[in-house]
């Protein structure tokens, strides 16, 4: 196996792990929202994520100490430019902070199961994006694209017509938003570091999420420590440490292949749903399910 391949594989295995860290979230989200406000939920996940990377950071600088020049390199030798990080990590923390944020909203307005598929169809929109940017997308992905819409159609349109919820609505939303988020890691993550890229992008979504918090939410000391473990699972694992594990195997990933594998957290969800909360999904459903892993699948094995 050449050295391409092995790098490719290597960050499609690192996108799968985000995979299924995302795919539980989905069930931590729900759990959460039974004592906090979606806002709130947001702004505390995203502050413990950032928190999880500081010594992350602090074992970097004495691992990679300044070059002769005195800045900061990335480890494979790159000069770190502050500028074009915190740029980049404010950025990707808005789109953040908003996909996470309408996302929120709709999983308390229908199913984890529903919520985690309509929310992976940043697999269309983010190659529809490449389009305008220049970026060449070959044929079979537009083939694993469009067995993909035929999934989403039988998943989230269970009696063949268009009708979806509020909470539908929202998460497709949030898939357009996240889609954005993508289309930013992409570039950025190829211009700084990816951690300290990941830190800002916590603390800017936390920002947000924090603002939006005491605008339209007044939570209380008691439901957030009930919602304890959720949110520790959000924090640490769902953002600090997938978000960063995103940004990672983005790396030198063509976009449209890195979100068709980051899609997989649908199924994952679908299955953390059924186990978990006891939510099921009609034949229908699970059949686009089905069409939907398929996609993935082809995608990667061609």
């Amino acid at each position: 196996m050449s050295g391409k391949k092995k790098f490719q594989l290597r960050q499609s295995a690192i996108l799968l792990l985000t995979a299924l860290i995302w795919g539980g979230a989905f069930v931590a989200q729900s759990v959460g929202m039974d004592y906090i406000g979606p806002f709130t939920l947001v702004a505390i996940r995203f502050l413990l994520g950032a928190l999880t990377l500081l010594p992350v950071i602090l074992v970097q600088n004495r691992m990679i100490p300044p070059g002769k020049d005195g800045k900061r390199r990335t480890s494979d030798g790159r000069a770190m430019s502050g500028k074009i990080l915190l740029t980049g990590g404010i950025l990707c923390g808005l789109a953040l902070g908003s996909a996470s944020s309408i996302q929120q909203i709709g999983i308390s307005l229908t199913t984890v199961g529903k919520a985690g598929f309509l929310t992976a169809m940043y697999i269309v929109i983010v190659p529809v994006y490449g389009i305008f940017l220049g970026r060449r997308i070959r044929p079979l992905i537009w083939l694993c694209v469009a067995i993909a819409c035929a999934g989403i159609y039988f998943l989230s349109m269970p009696y063949g017509r268009f009708s979806l919820t509020r909470g539908d609505a929202m998460c497709l939303a949030c898939a357009f938003v996240f889609a954005v988020q993508i289309m930013l890691v992409d570039h950025f993550t190829n211009l700084a570091d990816g951690v300290r890229l990941a830190a800002i992008e916590f603390l800017t979504a936390s920002v947000e999420g924090f603002v939006l918090m005491l605008l339209f939410e007044h939570p209380q000391a008691g439901a957030v420590v009930q919602a304890m473990w959720p949110l520790l699972y959000l924090g640490v694992l769902s953002s600090g440490t997938a978000y960063t594990l995103q940004i990672i195997g983005q790396r030198g990933l063509n976009p449209a292949i890195a979100s068709l594998i980051m899609s997989l957290e649908s199924t994952i969800s679908v299955i953390c749903g059924f186990l978990f909360l006891h939510q099921t999904l009609t034949l229908r459903e699970l059949g686009g399910c089905g069409l939907m892993a398929a996609a993935i699948v082809l995608a990667q094995l061609v």
